[in-house]
């Protein structure tokens, strides 16, 4: 019995052994992506850190009518703008957009760096399979400061929410691919907050300037670069290089009810050499523009839930792309050229240009200061809900510039003799002026028939009003026109349109 016992035992001992062996070793505890809540919706922590990160972005599909890609009416030469008819009819674009969003709260405040990028398809700019990388937005905020490619300062707090499909509507300053700048903002309390600002011009806020001595681009003159790829680079522009940044300032409120925001600029102007050939035979002094915005938002207006208000007035002397904003000057000089139906040989034509400043002189002795230009704008935005799926917006603005006595008689010695560059002349036949406006209205229905998923279509009339007079006779290379052909100066109507498929995730 005492055997059987003691052998009884030590089986168990064998056996618990075993069993203790066969156990699984407990695991490393597996760290899941935890939810972040302190900067809104959409945001995760980064495993093993205390930063929070979003993701996300849209595939946006795009058709126009009439118009370029951005839904911009034709009206800056080349074959839309001559009414040829080996214009294209529609145009396409594809987008796909990334952003990345990543926080980090210290005892210096929230450290946040942004990204945006944009990966495009524009038919007839690319290959079959070509596209290329934008890089709208690239910037890191510390303690109150923003350091890198932002949305400018000048802008109100609703720039990039405007009840509109692209960027082809003149409605005040518009830099919707961001502008390179330091920036300090103080905030004071209660929505109110004020922001000081030292910001790259070019390419987005130099409209150039024009020797007219040394001769400038014709309505319909000689290729130059897309605006954008290199800076300023229209026949006649003279200046070059970028000696100060901008100084930009302004003020904000921000409620419940909506915002209300005030913008100040400040934009050096320089030219260079008196010569057509830029030897060293003396400059204009550079001169200072400025600009100036007001602007506000009202949200949730008795007419429905959801529907907004905004408006915006700038004013520019000598800083013209403050008020003619946007990405769409792709000819040079912001000129803008539109021909149309009417009297003379082969029809009418409207064109003006968006310039700084207008100099002439042929030496340091006896030369001119630069002439600066006069601009402004009003525009207003109006957006009403049908239905939460369904809403429909109305917009509309006005803009001008004025080249004053000075500058226009400059403008118009150079338009009438040699010194007017590209197809065509004027054979002294025009007496009028190179101010003129540009007066668009246009609306947008949207449906969203699930969340993020949004279909729209949108309409835009414009009409280029100009102060010329008299006839152009052209020359070579206006797109479908014959050399030799005149046209009666006049004001132009344009008509475009876009249709877009948006899904955001």
């Amino acid at each position: 019995m005492k055997s059987f016992v003691l052998g009884t035992a030590a089986g168990l001992v064998a056996l618990g052994g075993a069993q203790a062996a066969d156990l699984p070793v407990k695991a490393k505890a597996v760290e899941y992506v935890k939810v972040c809540s302190l900067y809104g919706a959409g945001f995760y922590y980064i495993p093993g850190t205390d930063t929070c990160i979003r993701i996300g972005g849209a595939l946006r599909l795009d058709t126009s009518f009439n118009g370029n890609t951005f839904d911009a009416p034709f009206w800056q030469g080349g074959a839309g703008g001559a009414n040829s008819y080996n214009r294209n009819y529609f145009t396409t674009r594809e987008r796909l957009n990334l952003f990345l969003d990543t926080r980090t709260a210290t005892e210096y405040g929230v450290v946040r760096t942004y990204a945006n990028l944009q990966f495009d398809f524009l038919q007839g700019r690319e290959s079959i399979a070509g596209g290329f990388v934008e890089n709208d937005f690239l910037f890191i905020q510390f303690a109150g400061f923003t350091f890198g490619k932002a949305v400018s300062q000048f802008d109100p707090q609703w720039a990039l929410a405007k009840p509109w499909i692209s960027s082809g509507f003149l409605g005040g300053s518009n830099n919707t691919t961001g502008i390179p700048q330091i920036a300090y903002t103080a905030s004071f309390g209660n929505g109110v907050s004020a922001t000081i600002s030292l910001e790259d011009a070019q390419p987005y806020r130099s409209a150039g300037v024009v020797n007219a001595t040394a001769g400038f681009l014709g309505p319909f003159g000689a290729a130059t670069q897309a605006y954008g790829v290199s800076s300023n680079t229209f026949t006649g522009n003279t200046q070059t290089g970028d000696h100060v940044p901008d100084i930009v300032a302004n003020l904000r409120l921000d409620q419940a009810w909506g915002s209300l925001h005030f913008g100040a600029a400040a934009h050096e102007v320089h030219g260079t050499y008196y010569t057509s050939s830029n030897s060293d035979s003396g400059h204009p002094s550079s001169a200072w523009g400025y600009a100036f915005t007001g602007a506000f938002e009202l949200k949730n207006l008795p007419t429905g839930a959801g529907d907004s208000l905004k408006v915006e007035a700038s004013y520019a002397k000598g800083a013209a792309k403050y008020v003619f904003g946007g990405t769409i000057d792709t000819s040079g000089g912001g000129r803008f050229a539109k021909v149309g139906t009417g009297a003379g040989t082969a029809g009418s034509l409207a064109f003006g240009y968006v310039l700084d400043g207008v100099y002439s002189g042929t030496n340091g002795a006896n030369g001119s200061s630069i002439d600066l230009t006069s601009a402004w704008e009003v525009s207003a935005y109006y957006e009403h809900y049908w239905t939460p799926a369904w809403r429909t917006s109305l917009f509309g603005s006005y803009t001008a510039i004025n080249y004053g006595s000075a500058g226009n008689a400059a403008l118009l010695a150079a338009a009438n003799g040699t010194g007017f560059l590209g197809a065509g002349s004027f054979n002294g036949t025009n007496t009028g002026n190179f101010n003129f406006a540009i007066a668009q209205v246009g609306t947008r229905t949207a449906w969203t028939p699930v969340q993020n998923l949004t279909l729209s279509a949108e309409f835009t009339y414009s009409r280029l009003i100009q102060n010329q007079n008299g006839l152009y006779t052209v020359g070579t290379g206006v797109p479908g026109v014959a050399a030799g052909n005149t046209f009666e100066l006049k004001n132009q109507n344009l008509y475009n349109g876009s249709v877009q498929i948006l899904r955001s995730f």
